[in-house]
């Protein structure tokens, strides 16, 4: 009986040491893994990371910058363009007013001195106007744009094509290459 004891003993050392070299192997396993996991990046991936944020901030505040500076050029460059508007808007009742004054028919040598004084005015008006970059829209047999027209009336002439302007109403102006006061016209059906 005794070799029975023994040979159960020993395959029951046998069996735990099996069991003990498993374990060992699993929780070395454990720890490869776990050692994998927690791979902390070195100092140099770090700066590295770091550097390339920073370089992108830089380049997105640098096109900022430019297109900052390029809108403020286009911006002081049309502000010097039309600088003159609201003087041009202001004067233009006093260049209808004079208009007018020289539609009015008046008898008499003193009327007609006062009339030619009036004229000269109105041609010194006009030719500061000129030179400032307002233009008189044209008006009469163009084809209707509502970008630079104004139609308030409608007219049946056969003289005139469909959609053609036949009367001007009220002059209109453009400073530049902007419509300051859109001209009132007729406009053929």
């Amino acid at each position: 009986m005794s070799e029975e004891i023994k040979k159960e003993t020993v395959d029951e050392t046998v069996d735990t040491t099996k069991e003990t070299n498993e374990t060992e192997e699993t929780i070395n396993e454990s720890e490869a893994e776990t050692s994998e996991e927690v791979v902390e990046p070195s100092e140099l991936e770090v700066l590295t990371e770091k550097y390339d944020e920073l370089e992108t901030r830089y380049l997105r505040l640098q096109a900022d910058f430019d297109n900052s500076r390029r809108r403020q050029k286009i911006e002081s460059a049309s502000a010097a363009k039309f600088r003159s508007q609201s003087l041009v808007e202001k004067l233009l009742p006093v260049l209808d007013n004079f208009e007018r004054a020289m539609a009015t028919e008046l008898a008499g040598e003193d009327t007609k001195s006062f009339l030619e004084g009036i004229e000269i005015v109105q041609r010194q008006l006009e030719a500061a106007m000129e030179a400032e970059g307002v233009e008189v829209i044209a008006t009469v047999g163009e084809t209707f744009d509502p970008n630079v027209h104004q139609a308030v009336m409608q007219d049946d002439d056969k003289a005139f094509d469909s959609n053609v302007v036949t009367a001007e109403l009220q002059k209109g102006y453009k400073l530049k290459d902007r419509v300051i006061r859109p001209a009132m016209v007729k406009v053929n059906q």
